[in-house]
């Protein structure tokens, strides 16, 4: 028992010295671990200042396109189908045979009508032979003018039976002219729903086929109430149609975003809303010289508007947070702030920024995903035209 309590004892007067040992360690060990420590530099990442510039943005509307005119192609005899000459979509040309009507009935129908002709010229003839011999015998008193007149009455009668068979002539000829069904006008054959063999009429309610003259191309898009009520604004004019005068030429974005090389011009617009959908529609023509466009084809009509002074922000120096729009703006202490905007436009990869931003203003343009408000960084300042440049491609 007494040698626990001398160690007991000894423990407790060297205790101190425990303490200032472990002390001693963990300092060492803090200081070894951590040699030379200090808060890390700050990143360097770019940075461009916002420029104000004039701007052309476009309003898009989905369009379809349709020939200029859409012919439908109508049998005017009736008749077996006898040749069809073009293909389903092929070009064709003012005055081109498309079909081929069995002719055989028409043919004999003319040749009958050219017999009665014939006929009725002889006729003619034998009445005008009898008017000349009637008349020395009246003139001499030989014989009553009551026979004069009745050879006169029958003469008119001949010369009137000649004129009606030469129409039923000129008849049967149109009727043989339209066994051969031409193109009215040059353009693109549409679907062919007959075959050769096929009875077709005049009293047929479906078209041989449409044909769509294709030299100019109307595309048909909508607006909005709301699109609508923003043009009526924005340009002048006291009715619709001065205010269409003075709309700038307008784009096509074809299906494969490609766009349209030919511009085309508004020129009608519908008096009322559709009221089952809240629209109104417009038209707007394009030269077709190459045939690029079709009836049926769709796109985007774009409608340029130039904006005078408007802040342009890269979309790429842009984050989004709670549906709006965020940049990393730069203060006088190189720190950065989150800072919304309000976006007004697009055109190409930049968003145009009507406040939260003013001329002159930095902001960081990449590394935005490795920031958060009140970071310091360093600054990489960014030519502002090599920017808009490269956004732009």
């Amino acid at each position: 028992m007494k040698t626990l309590s001398k160690s007991i004892l000894s423990i407790r007067q060297n205790v101190p010295l425990f303490v200032s040992i472990a002390a001693l360690v963990l300092y060492s060990s803090c200081s070894s671990s951590t040699p030379g420590a200090g808060a890390p530099p700050p990143q360097e990442l770019p940075v461009v200042a916002v420029e104000s510039k004039p701007v052309t943005t476009y309003s898009e509307y989905t369009a379809s396109l349709e020939g200029s005119r859409d012919i439908e192609i109508r049998p005017q005899v009736d008749g077996y189908l006898e040749a069809i000459y073009v293909d389903e979509g092929a070009q064709v040309h003012k005055g081109q045979t498309l079909f081929k009507i069995d002719a055989r009935p028409f043919r004999e129908q003319l040749n009958t009508a050219k017999a009665m002709l014939l006929s009725a010229q002889a006729s003619l003839e034998t009445a005008s032979i009898n008017v000349s011999k009637l008349t020395p015998l009246v003139e001499n008193n030989v014989v009553s003018d009551v026979q004069l007149r009745s050879a006169k009455a029958a003469y008119n009668a001949a010369k009137a039976n000649v004129a009606q068979a030469q129409a039923q002539v000129e008849s049967a000829k149109i009727n043989l002219d339209y066994t051969s069904v031409t193109a009215p006008a040059d353009g693109y054959v549409g679907s062919i729903p007959f075959k050769t063999g096929s009875l077709v009429g005049k009293v047929q309610t479906e078209p041989l086929t449409v044909l769509s003259e294709n030299k100019a191309v109307h595309a048909y898009f909508t607006m909005s109430e709301v699109d609508f009520i923003n043009f009526k604004e924005h340009y002048a004019g006291n009715t619709i149609e001065d205010k269409i005068k003075h709309l700038p030429e307008v784009e096509l974005l074809l299906a494969d975003n490609n766009i349209y090389p030919q511009k085309g011009k508004v020129e009608l617009a519908k008096g009322q809303f559709d009221k089952t959908n809240g629209t109104i529609s417009f038209r707007a023509t394009f030269a077709n010289n190459s045939g690029l466009l079709r009836s049926g084809n769709t796109g985007k009509i774009r409608i340029p508007s130039v904006t005078s002074n408007s802040l342009l922000v890269p979309q790429e120096a842009t984050f989004e947070l709670q549906d709006k729009v965020f940049v990393y703006a730069l203060t006088d202490s190189n720190k950065v702030v989150g800072t919304p905007l309000t976006v007004t436009g697009t055109s190409g990869h930049f968003y145009l920024v009507s406040k939260g931003l003013k001329a002159g203003d930095k902001i960081v343009y990449k590394g935005i995903d490795r920031l958060r408000d009140g970071v310091q960084i360093k600054p990489q300042v960014l030519p502002a035209d090599s920017v808009l440049k490269t956004a732009a491609l």
